[in-house]
């Protein structure tokens, strides 16, 4: 990002180094998401309710007896119109409210998490998952403000590591998974009943 200088490097030696690295758990954060403190999508709900009501009323409009000829098949144009388009955003707002929820538990099990949840960055991360969302939609100008919006959550190395975020090794599962494993014979060769010498 322009204006912000290079990233400090982790193995810095400078006599002016002001702050540790943070150790971040490999495992990520354990436990249930936070609550969703957001509301739903104020602009895409009044956008649905608003042709929903402008459905209403060009079905009142049908219902007229002086209405006829090609006012009438104008205003079925309308009303066809009207109702595709309520029914598009009542589709992508259900869409947009499954998928939110699903990276919102996603993002909660991350090794950021950890840190999130000792800042109280629980709106922060919300407004990411909301721009994340609508980027996925197609939105250009929201995947500019999901963008910016991770790279101040430390969800990519570079901001990381400006953070001055690390995510520690797993040394226990590392060893775990780097031991051979032993075969059954192995074990009971190894095991010696009592008195046997």
């Amino acid at each position: 990002m322009a204006g912000m200088g290079p990233a400090p490097s982790a193995n810095s030696r400078r006599r002016n180094a002001t702050v540790a690295m943070t150790k971040l758990p490999a495992s990520g954060r354990t436990g249930a998401p936070p609550r969703w403190p957001l509301l739903d999508d104020v602009t895409m709900t009044a956008r649905r309710d608003a042709a929903r009501r402008l459905a209403d009323e060009l079905e009142l409009q049908l219902l007229e007896p002086e209405l006829s000829g090609r006012r009438k098949t104008s205003v079925q144009k309308k009303l066809d119109a009207a109702q595709t388009e309520a029914n598009i955003l009542a589709k992508k707002l259900e869409a947009a409210q499954a998928v939110e929820a699903e990276l919102w538990a996603d993002l909660w099990h991350t090794p950021q998490a950890v840190a999130w949840e000792r800042l109280g960055w629980t709106r922060e991360v919300a407004q990411y998952v909301r721009w994340k969302v609508q980027a996925e939609m197609g939105d250009l100008d929201a995947s500019k403000e999901a963008r910016m919006l991770a790279d101040r959550l430390g969800l990519n190395p570079l901001s990381m590591l400006r953070l001055r975020w690390e995510v520690s090794a797993d040394e226990v599962g590392a060893q775990r998974a780097a031991r051979p494993a032993r075969a059954g014979k192995d074990v009971r060769s190894r095991l010696r009943a009592v008195g046997e010498e």
